[in-house]
């Protein structure tokens, strides 16, 4: 799976505030008055035309989703496009700039290698996700020229693991990676950010869950297993959201990912909610060819963005 306002007018106004008393004490001659100090230069600083915010992260942060082949794709549809329309109406002039990248993992993120289902649009300058970000931070770099960025990654650090002959040394693995890149990410973009930037990165759902149903016990076993490998994955991602000074938006919560108790109605059926709503918001539970498939659906997508919008707009500027 694989987020201020700078008015040259007032500027202009203070700089002529403060030059017009200075002349007008003396009758206008065309000339300098004796003695008088030659008027400061001053260059007037240009508005921010575009503001832009900046989407980082892996296929979720791409809005994919299976086509009628069941290929995953990327879309108008996720959560990042539906936030973005969101902060649109409250931030003039937003654009959007997707940097993120289908597969990515936390270690692909920083080197720009070991992504093995990179899409064919998907190719940072630099030659990385984090380089090509951090470079766009440097250029936007106005106070308030990049008023958000978020983002979303680990999944990929530890999805393959569901099928791996060692689950535990797998995830064991790939929650490591998860501890160690993660900060090295989030501190990276803060420093290059300007002044005024929200940042903002989410926690993860729990597509596994879909094994709920499987006939396969072992499959079923790593569906009731999972929740509590999501619930330590996701505690070492906020961990390192708050060392790193992003909020985090509670996906997880949102879809109910750690509640394996409460029993809801699904299907003519009575199943844990944390299994309805992943079968509800994403793929993972659809027949072929649309599924099985890990991604959200626009209903998903949708509960993230609002996830996303919640911490957003407690952050202060």
């Amino acid at each position: 799976m694989r987020v201020r306002f700078i008015c040259a007018a007032v500027t202009v106004g203070v700089l002529i505030a403060v030059a017009v008393p200075t002349v007008a004490s003396a009758r206008f001659t065309g000339k300098a008055p004796t003695g008088a100090a030659p008027a400061p230069k001053t260059k007037a600083r240009k508005s921010i035309v575009h503001r832009y915010y900046l989407a980082l992260g892996d296929s979720l942060s791409r809005g994919w989703q299976p086509n009628v082949n069941g290929q995953s794709v990327n879309t108008n549809q996720g959560y990042v496009d539906q936030l973005f329309k969101i902060e649109h109406r409250r931030v003039p002039g937003l654009k959007l700039v997707k940097l993120g990248c289908g597969g990515e993992t936390t270690g692909s993120m920083i080197t720009g290698k070991g992504n093995q289902a990179v899409p064919s649009d998907c190719k940072p300058k630099g030659g990385s996700q984090l380089k090509a970000a951090t470079m766009f931070l440097k250029t936007h770099h106005r106070r308030g020229e990049v008023p958000l960025v978020t983002l979303d990654i680990g999944a990929n650090d530890v999805d393959g693991c569901a099928t791996s002959p060692d689950l535990v040394g797998c995830v064991t693995a790939g929650e490591a990676s998860i501890k160690h890149d993660t900060p090295i990410i989030l501190s990276a973009l803060r420093k290059a950010a300007p002044k005024g930037t929200k940042f903002a990165a989410g926690t993860l759902y729990d597509p596994v869950l879909a094994g709920y149903f499987s006939s396969n016990a072992s499959t079923r076993g790593l569906a009731v297993a999972s929740v509590s490998f999501l619930k330590q994955i996701n505690d070492d991602i906020t961990a390192a959201d708050t060392s790193g000074g992003f909020a985090t938006a509670d996906v997880a919560g949102a879809f109910d990912s750690y509640d394996s108790t409460d029993m809801v109605a699904f299907n003519g059926q009575s199943i844990p909610i944390n299994v309805a709503r992943v079968c509800s918001w994403t793929w993972a539970c659809t027949t072929p060819p649309s599924g099985p498939n890990i991604h959200a659906n626009l209903n998903g997508y949708s509960v993230m963005a609002q996830a996303y919008k919640a911490v957003i707009g407690k952050l202060k500027k």
